[in-house]
């Protein structure tokens, strides 16, 4: 771990680094990055490194827009599919503005502060993902195309998965990075794949799923092809989900499991906004095990969280209304202020749901909660509420 300027300097020096990349993301957890030569490194992590928030999507207008990205030392990688002769390597930034006030769009800020309040009330919260996503072809002049790497389905082998060796490749980045898969297989749709990470704090959690869009789309396209994240990329397929995995430990040993539970769901209809943030995302949701209403069980896959048959340190809840467009630092933001709103006020969940909603009748799903049916439907939503304005600025409404 590096934790200063100069243990990054000979880290640097002692891998042959030549470029350097100072990442950040935008309102919607697109990766950005600036890169600069190692002999201005020194001035990065002193004054920063100025850029134009006005050109940056939602960071605001040419008024105002100067912003400085400063290093994180401790975030310092290599990249592994860059050349081994002059490496480059990334380091994530905070994000500031000129008097060196922290930009209160930076959302990896922002989830940093949300920690630090959890922590400072004995709580821990680590979160694991599972990404969903597409591999197409593209055509002869290298553009995407709407055609299926393969035709095969939910857990296929080869020679009918041709996923497998881009899902090998994949693995093996994160782990030339130091990041660690949980396991990978092909999904439902037509080549439609999943990976799925181990648990971690939740800042490497976020940092990790960050990175990862970058390395599936960076394998995918050296083999020639496209790797597709949007929530819904066929129309008559399965849909991209990110299940978020979440689970609390407290230094005082009790168990707010069912207090985590209850505020997720209480919050569940003002967060959607920021978990589903774009109109393609509700065509995604209550269809093909996508949750369509504020509902939890036991390893029920039709419901909005469902609690896998897990015990000891792997007992959890899963999340799975998400779609891989969120901004994980947002993400993960919001899920912990439920959360402490859940354990703070003692919240009790509703009775669990034991139904195949997407089969059981109106009997039961007429005294159910929906999730908000639209974008801007969850736009209003968030808008209107004081949780999310004590939670996150409004700017992170796309």
């Amino acid at each position: 771990m590096y934790y200063s300027y100069h243990d990054v300097v000979q880290f640097i020096e002692e891998n042959d680094i030549r470029f350097i990349k100072l990442a950040f993301v935008d309102i919607a957890g697109i990766q950005k990055n600036i890169s600069i030569m190692p002999s201005e490194l020194k001035r990065a992590f002193e004054d920063g490194i100025a850029f134009d928030a006005s050109s940056i999507y939602g960071f605001g207008d040419e008024e105002r827009s100067d912003l400085f990205l400063k290093p994180i030392p401790q975030t310092i990688q290599i990249l592994p599919w860059r050349p081994d002769n002059g490496r480059v390597a990334r380091m994530f930034c905070n994000i500031i503005k000129p008097d060196g006030t922290p930009f209160e769009l930076d959302s990896r800020k922002l989830l940093q502060n949300a920690v630090e309040m959890a922590k400072s009330k004995g709580l821990t919260f680590n979160f694991g993902a599972e990404f969903e996503f597409y591999l197409f072809k593209r055509d002869e002049k290298g553009a995407a195309t709407k055609e299926p790497y393969d035709n095969a389905g939910y857990m296929d082998i080869a020679p009918e998965d041709k996923g497998e060796d881009i899902r090998r490749d994949i693995c093996f980045t994160l782990l030339d990075m130091d990041i660690y898969p949980e396991s990978s297989h092909h999904e439902m749709g037509p080549g439609q794949n999943e990976i799925d990470f181990k648990y971690s704090d939740a800042l490497s959690s976020a940092d990790n799923a960050v990175i990862f869009k970058t390395v599936v789309q960076s394998v995918s396209d050296i083999n020639g092809l496209c790797a597709d994240f949007s929530p819904r990329p066929l129309s008559d397929k399965s849909g991209n989900g990110l299940h978020i995995n979440m689970s609390v430990k407290s230094v005082d040993g009790e168990d707010y499991f069912t207090e985590v539970l209850a505020g997720l769901l209480k919050h569940a209809a003002e967060m959607t906004a920021f978990l589903n943030p774009s109109d393609a995302s509700y065509k995604r949701l209550g269809r093909d095990k996508a949750p369509k209403y504020i509902t939890w069980s036991h390893e029920n896959r039709s419901q909005l969280v469902r609690i896998p048959a897990a015990k000891g340190e792997y007992r959890r809840m899963e999340l799975r209304s998400p779609d891989p467009t969120v901004n994980p630092y947002v993400a993960f933001t919001l899920l912990i202020a439920a959360a402490l709103d859940g354990i703070e006020n003692k919240l009790v969940p509703p009775e669990a749901v034991d139904h195949n909603l997407y089969t059981v009748g109106p009997e039961v799903t007429s005294k159910l909660s929906l999730l908000p049916q639209s974008y801007e439907q969850a736009k209003e939503l968030a808008i209107k509420s004081e949780f999310i304005r004590n939670s996150i600025p409004l700017g992170f409404l796309r």
